[in-house]
């Protein structure tokens, strides 16, 4: 494709003219399709149907321990459960707490916590005025939702293909006891889909913080979801802070809401005993137990580690077409255009494109007129504020693949179209 930043007025007028027939072709076909959310698909959904069953009568409720899943207690979660999630996080089983069905949650339970009555025996965040947390951009909105909603400042902190920049990073968590924590997706991050290197996860290890009570939110959402043969491998942030005396640092979360189904799966976190201790004290007021039944349910169907990876290759085999179809349609309509640029992600569930500066916006609502759904545009960055209104987050989980490939094409269609009245309105 011919750049378009070297397209003349006439080339440009006449490219516009072009866009804007195939444009309304698009409109006339009266599509209603959703790339918003990184949601899993029906079929993938269907993959864990037999979960159901792993529970089926009346005798075949008890854990390996001989617990009765239908009654109160074991607030920590089934110890077989937890030996689960602790291969996948990388930690020893005594490290973690099995919860509901949501990470968020647990995450938003978290910054509650800190809020209310504080870690280490420092202040609750609330009697510290001016608190601040570090955003690495883009990132995920609803990290930034739960540090608006408690009224946290918040610092927008640029990431590349190696993570965050820990350069600005140290700086600013060393010289500043106000900024209490860091919001991160380490593996296939949301929306960009890098991970993090091995340097910046040993930066992130060895950090000396001003505050006492400064935290690493590590959402690990995405720790097994490869798409590509060659996946990434992100290195075991708790060995690291172990290695640096850093034990308390950071806090983990994980869940299957993309492994078996979203509302109704199993969230975990996993940290230091002084951190478990303040989050367990807060949980043991809140509830007498989570859902036992599921977590049983969960390991049955699992059975071990290498259970849930093989699980795993199933959803590969739905997702990696979806991807290559996004991909593709991108090298296809937009390659060399000058006009954009996107990630290619080893794995989880988004993919990140950055259009013309200025045209994030009118590129989603041109989709959204034709009968496509996007994230909104600003989304990735704290407030919904992107700066140069260029970020744009693909989710091509949920739809088929056919119904990527539509919404793909009319989606490079009017990120040329923006560039495109950009470039007329910047030439007069």
């Amino acid at each position: 494709m011919q750049d378009f930043l070297s397209l003349d007025k006439q080339a440009l007028l006449a490219k516009k003219e072009a866009l804007q027939q195939e444009y309304r072709r698009f409109q006339a076909r009266g599509l209603n399709l959703n790339m918003a959310r990184g949601k899993p698909g029906f079929d993938q959904t269907d993959l864990s149907v037999g979960l159901l069953d792993t529970v089926s009568s009346s005798t075949d409720y008890k854990a390996a321990d001989g617990t009765d899943c239908r009654n109160y207690g074991v607030l920590e979660g089934l110890p077989e459960l937890r030996a689960l999630f602790g291969q996948v996080l990388g930690v020893d089983a005594s490290q973690v707490f099995v919860g509901g069905n949501s990470s968020l949650a647990m995450m938003f339970d978290t910054i509650s916590c800190m809020m209310s009555h504080g870690v280490g025996g420092c202040e609750p965040w609330s009697k510290q005025s001016g608190i601040k947390f570090l955003c690495p951009v883009p990132g995920y909105d609803r990290h930034f939702a739960i540090t608006e909603y408690f009224g946290i400042e918040m610092i927008p902190v640029h990431t590349s293909v190696s993570g965050p920049d820990m350069d600005e990073v140290e700086a600013l968590v060393s010289s500043d006891e106000k900024i209490k924590g860091i919001w991160c997706v380490p593996k296939y991050s949301n929306p960009l889909g890098i991970t993090y290197s091995d340097e910046t996860v040993r930066r992130f290890a060895a950090l000396r913080p001003a505050a006492k009570d400064f935290r690493i939110i590590w959402d690990n959402a995405y720790c097994i979801h490869d798409i590509s043969d060659t996946p990434d491998h992100l290195l075991n942030l708790a060995e690291e802070c172990e290695k640096t005396g850093n034990q308390d640092i950071y806090i983990q979360f994980c869940s299957t809401s993309k492994i078996t189904f979203p509302g109704a799966g199993v969230a975990a976190l996993a940290t230091s005993p002084l951190n478990m201790a303040a989050i367990k004290r807060q949980y043991s007021f809140q509830t007498i137990g989570f859902d036992k039944i599921n977590q049983l349910r969960h390991v049955r169907f699992f059975k071990d580690y290498d259970g849930l990876l093989r699980h795993m290759q199933l959803h590969k085999a739905i997702l990696k077409p979806k991807f290559e179809a996004v991909l593709q349609t991108l090298e296809q309509h937009l390659g060399g255009s000058g006009i954009v640029s996107w990630t290619k992600p080893n794995g989880g569930y988004f993919i990140s494109v950055n259009v013309l500066s200025g045209c994030a916006k009118r590129v989603v609502a041109l989709c959204k007129e034709a009968g496509v759904t996007l994230t909104e545009a600003g989304a990735t960055y704290p407030l919904g504020q992107d700066p140069n209104d260029s970020n744009i987050r693909l989710a091509p989980t949920f739809p088929p693949v056919a119904e990527v490939l539509q919404a793909m094409e009319l989606f490079c269609i009017c990120v040329q179209l923006a560039a495109v009245e950009k470039l007329l309105s910047s030439n007069g």
